[in-house]
Parts: structure tokens; C-alpha cells; sequence
């Protein structure tokens, strides 16, 4: 056998198809070379001690916001390294033209060169982009976006149809910086992303990603629960924005994808009446190919335990039985990935009454050590743990097999994992700009002790050792090699 650059030796992996398994891992040129039992210590530059840890891919944390508070510059680089924290070693964020971002519209041809440029020597962890058709252009664009971009991801935002956002006087329209964002509008979408994905040859996956909330009903509950004023906090919130807004808003993609045919992801299921909703669709629609996400905090967090602001999120945090509700989707398999749905938003932003308050707040650094941790306790395996926040979510967004697994010839993104020693969390031990966590004085262990990108240490004992060194993910990835694209 040639001479590898490192080796990591001693350590428990988790296979794909083996679960747990004492495994040696072989790096050459960024790939994983090498998996035995025992490899010698003689054939490499470089020996990673892992005695006594867990291995494990790195985590694909495939719902992100780079950019959505801060400048993209700054965001990418405090945010990615807030990644590495938790062993995630690609994000996939969203981007979309209009309020936040970059405060502009125009078409993605334009645009998505100013955000990949911007995005470029910033991040700590490879990236990709899930990109929202805003405008009849940004549709006219999609098959130029997957051809050229390796854009294989859209989103659609169901809520932003009709509806004062703010509680002030702009409109959607102004918000969105759109023409007529409405159900025509997604069905048109719909059409553009089926057409795409049935005339690929390569088996790769072209998907609509949809944040499932009805804005009629919104704007209907949030004037009841601000009138009456008879809760506070995120229990106010969560009955401005009742459950049933999410059950009939995926009512009505089950209707539109059934008929298109268009492969869709429904984003961040926050409650039970979501998962059944849900569930109802993919079984109306059985030749659908429908898959299903969940955020930590969804599976972390309620307004019973946590009533604070700066928890306000969208969808919101939801009551103890939601949370219950959510695992049990997990455990049966219903739920298909699990990720962050990481904004960096800080405490300025959430002042003020409620109802300015901005939504949003990180999680990422917490992938592993939660889902581990909670994970385990609930009885799921650490194969099972790590198909939900790294196999399937590459495997839909097209960056599997380079992405999301341990095996020969995917890329060496590694988390070695201490699964012994618990800490609480605080907002200095995650690295984010942000000043606070909802997740704070939780005890959580399987902390990664090294995170690697590519086969370099990119992460230590708590420290960023390596200079932003991330690469654009131009989807779907190949085995053979990725095709950066020039910003």
C-alpha cells in the first residue's frame, strides 16, 4: 500500500451497513484511502490518536442561513466555525433576493456570483446553496442554475404569500421584492423542478424544499392572540402561528406536488398535527417522492420549559407532546434527516416587544452532541443517528457518496467524538457570534474532540486550528472529483 498522508487509529467507526465498528481510516489527497482493523503507524505522515472515541462522518447540517442578519463575509466565517464545533462539515444554506440577504432583487445570473464570491475564503467547512425562485425570472433560470450553478435545490416559502411579515405596513411583495408569489407561482415552480428532475440521466435528485405555513391563518391567529393578550412569550407566538397553519399549508403541496410530481422536502416540521399532515400527503401520494426534516430545536426545545424571545423562530417552539410526537416520528423512521436551521441573530435583534423581535437563533454546533446524547437516550443507534444528520441528507441533496459517509473514496470529513465527558452548553463553547443560546445548561456529551475537513484538522480541542478553507459544492457531487465553479 502506497503511503498514506494520515491515519487514525484506535478508534469505534460508524459504517454504513455495519454500525459501530473498531476501524482504522487511511487519508490520501483529502479521501478516505483506507479502512482495516489495524493499519500501521509506519505508513503515515500523520497519526491521529482515537483510542478509546467514536469516528464518525462529518455531519451534513443541510438547513443553513449564511448571510440572513449579517454580511455573508462575516457570517460564513463565525458561523462555519461554530460548525466545526459540532462535527458538521458541510452546510447547505438558503438564499433568496429580497428583505435580509443582500436587500436586492434581480435575477440569480446576476446575484447568486456576488453571494458565491462573497461566500469564498470565509467558510471553515465546504458549502452549497438551496436557491428560492422569487420571480417568473428566478423560474426561467432553474435549469441554467442546475446545469451551470450546481444549484439541485429550490425552496418556496408558503407563508410569505399575501402577508404583512413585520406587523408594519410593508407588504409580501415589498418584503419579498417579488411579483405574484402565490400558489400559481409554486405550481409553476413545481413544473420547472419535475420537468429538471425526470430528464436527468444520472440518477442525481432535483428537489423543492418548502417551509409549510399557511399565511392566512396566520395573520387570522396573530390578531386574536395580540388582541386578547392573554399569553406571553413563545406560547403567544406558537398561537399566532397554531399548528393547524402548517397542517393545511402541507394540504395544500400534497395537492400541487401530487399533481406535478415534483420531489419535495418539507422543511422543519415543528408538531405532531405537522407530521401527521405529512404523513397523509406521502400516503395520498405513494409514487411521490416526499422526504421529511426536523430541526434540534424542534426535537430540544418548548414554550413550557423555555418562554424567552429570543426563541422565536418560524415555524415556532412548540408544547411538550409536539416534542414527543416529533422523536416517535424519529424513531419509526418517518422523519428523514435532521438539522439546524442555523441563523446567527443577535440579542439586538431580538429586543423589543415580541412581535418585532427577529426569528431565528444557531444551533449547528450542537448536531452531534444533542443527537447523540438525546438520541442514545431514546433508544435509536448510532447508525441510525448518523443516516439522520449525514447520510440521507447528502444522499437528497446530491453530495452522496463524496459526502455524509466513512468508506474508500468519500472525502476524509471526520468528527472523533469524546462520548464520555458531559459539558453545559454556553454560548462561549459554541463559537457563533451570537451572544446567547436557548440551548444554554443543557448536559450534553459526545462532544467532538477533532473535526477534519478533508483529511486536515480543522477543529481541536475546542479551537479553530486551520484557515477558512471550505469549497463550494457544486451538486451532485461525483466520485470522481468536485466541479468547482469559478465565483
Amino acid at each position: 500500500m502506497d503511503r498514506m498522508d494520515s491515519v487514525i487509529l484506535g478508534g469505534n467507526a460508524v459504517l454504513p451497513g455495519r454500525g459501530l465498528v473498531r476501524a482504522d481510516i487511511g487519508i490520501k489527497d483529502g479521501r478516505i484511502c483506507a479502512l482495516a482493523e489495524q493499519l500501521s503507524s509506519g505508513m503515515a505522515e500523520e497519526i491521529i490518536d482515537a483510542r478509546g472515541m467514536l469516528v464518525l462522518p462529518g455531519a451534513v447540517d443541510a438547513h443553513f442561513h449564511i448571510g440572513i442578519y449579517r454580511g455573508i463575509e462575516e457570517d460564513a466565517r463565525s458561523e462555519s466555525a461554530s460548525s466545526l464545533v459540532g462535527g458538521v462539515t458541510s452546510v447547505i444554506s438558503y438564499f433568496r433576493t429580497g428583505h435580509n440577504y443582500l436587500e436586492k432583487s434581480g435575477p440569480y445570473s446576476r446575484i447568486f456570483p456576488e453571494v458565491l464570491r462573497a461566500t469564498q475564503g470565509n467558510s471553515y467547512v465546504d458549502y452549497g446553496y438551496h436557491l428560492a425562485p422569487m420571480t417568473k425570472e428566478h423560474v426561467r433560470e432553474i435549469d441554467e442554475l442546475i446545469e451551470k450553478s450546481g444549484v439541485c435545490s429550490f425552496k418556496y416559502y408558503m407563508f410569505y404569500k399575501g402577508l404583512d411579515l413585520s406587523g408594519a405596513s410593508r407588504d409580501a411583495a415589498g418584503y419579498t421584492m417579488s411579483d405574484e408569489y402565490d400558489l400559481g407561482h409554486l405550481f409553476e415552480i413545481m413544473e420547472e423542478v419535475s420537468e429538471a428532475n425526470s430528464s436527468r440521466s444520472d440518477g442525481a435528485r432535483i428537489s423543492l424544499s418548502i417551509h409549510c405555513e399557511q399565511p392566512e391563518l396566520i395573520r387570522l391567529f396573530t390578531e386574536r392572540v395580540r388582541q386578547e393578550g392573554l399569553l406571553e412569550g413563545l406560547e403567544a407566538y406558537s398561537a399566532s402561528r397554531p399548528t393547524l397553519t402548517e397542517h393545511l399549508a402541507v394540504a395544500e403541496v400534497s395537492v400541487l406536488a401530487g399533481h406535478t410530481g415534483c420531489p419535495i422536502n418539507l422543511l422543519h416540521l415543528s408538531s405532531e398535527e405537522a407530521l401527521d399532515a405529512a404523513l397523509d400527503l406521502k400516503k395520498q401520494n405513494p409514487l411521490l417522492d416526499a422526504r421529511l426534516e426536523t430541526t434540534l430545536h424542534h426535537l430540544a426545545l418548548t414554550y413550557e420549559t423555555y418562554n424567552d424571545q429570543r426563541g422565536k423562530v418560524n415555524p415556532p417552539i412548540r408544547a411538550q407532546s409536539d416534542v414527543d410526537a416529533l422523536w416517535n416520528g424519529v424513531i419509526r423512521g418517518d422523519i428523514d434527516w435532521v438539522c439546524s436551521d442555523h441563523a446567527c441573530c443577535s440579542e439586538e435583534h431580538k429586543e423589543g416587544e415580541l412581535w418585532s423581535a427577529l426569528p431565528g437563533f444557531g444551533g449547528t454546533a450542537l448536531m452531534y452532541p444533542f443527537m447523540l446524547t438525546e438520541g442514545l437516550r431514546r433508544g435509536l443507534t448510532y447508525e441510525r443517528i448518523v443516516d439522520l444528520v449525514a447520510t440521507n441528507p447528502a444522499r437528497a441533496y446530491g453530495l452522496a457518496p463524496r459526502k455524509g459517509l466513512i468508506a474508500v473514496g468519500a472525502d476524509a470529513d471526520l468528527a472523533i467524538v469524546d462520548s464520555e465527558t458531559i459539558r453545559e452548553v454556553t454560548p462561549e463553547l459554541l463559537l457563533s457570534a451570537q451572544e446567547y443560546t436557548p440551548f444554554e445548561g443543557m448536559a450534553l456529551s459526545h462532544w467532538p474532540r477533532r473535526t477534519l475537513l478533508r483529511g486536515r484538522t480543522a477543529f481541536l480541542e475546542g479551537e479553530i486550528v486551520a484557515d477558512p478553507e471550505g469549497s463550494y459544492m457544486h451538486r451532485p457531487l461525483t466520485v470522481e472529483g468536485a466541479h468547482f465553479i469559478a465565483p
